[in-house]
């Protein structure tokens, strides 16, 4: 089974949204979850100040680019090529040639700029588990979640310090359930 990586797809320019709408319909109508994941049109908030007042403005990084994270097989290949909008893949020759994917520290870097998770974390977890933290300063300290923010991919956990409850927000994906 091939891995799901972040692929760059080329669209009409200014229709990125549309694009990537239509891709998540496409994923959905064609059953495809299991093959094509997130369709992101990376963005920045921008400050602007103009006549002394502050506005933000979301700003395309790539106008004309959206990413998409899939697992490359010729079906997945086949929906979002031909989604309304997409003009192909960067990284593919043409000639029936799949695209290379990004590089891990490559999409990482998109995605940190935009304050999003680098990995989509599916959770096994629920307020109220007792965990083991496996990585960070709190490695291998065992606590109890007291909440779960799915948006940031963190939890809160009470845990012991030093004889005091204390909570500390750690990244899901440093915590297992404590057996």
């Amino acid at each position: 089974m091939e891995e799901k990586q972040w692929y760059v797809v080329n669209t009409y320019s200014g229709h990125e949204s549309k694009v990537k709408d239509n891709l998540e319909m496409r994923i959905q109508s064609m059953n495809m979850q299991d093959y094509i994941f997130r369709v992101i049109v990376p963005e920045t908030k921008e400050v602007e100040i103009k006549d002394g007042k502050q506005k933000e403005k979301i700003k395309k990084m790539f106008p004309g680019y959206v990413l998409v994270e899939m697992i490359m097989t010729d079906e997945a290949w086949y929906v979002v090529r031909n989604t309304p909008g997409v003009t192909g893949f960067l990284g593919s020759s043409g000639k029936g040639a799949k695209p290379f994917p990004l590089f891990p520290h490559e999409i990482e870097k998109i995605l940190n700029t935009m304050g999003m998770p680098v990995k989509e974390v599916s959770v096994d977890l629920k307020e109220g588990d007792r965990v083991k933290i496996t990585d960070g300063p709190f490695k291998l300290m065992v606590g109890k979640i007291l909440e779960i923010d799915l948006e940031k991919s963190k939890a809160k956990v009470n845990i012991d310090l030093f004889g005091q409850e204390t909570t500390v927000e750690v990244d899901l994906v440093q915590l297992e359930l404590d057996k």
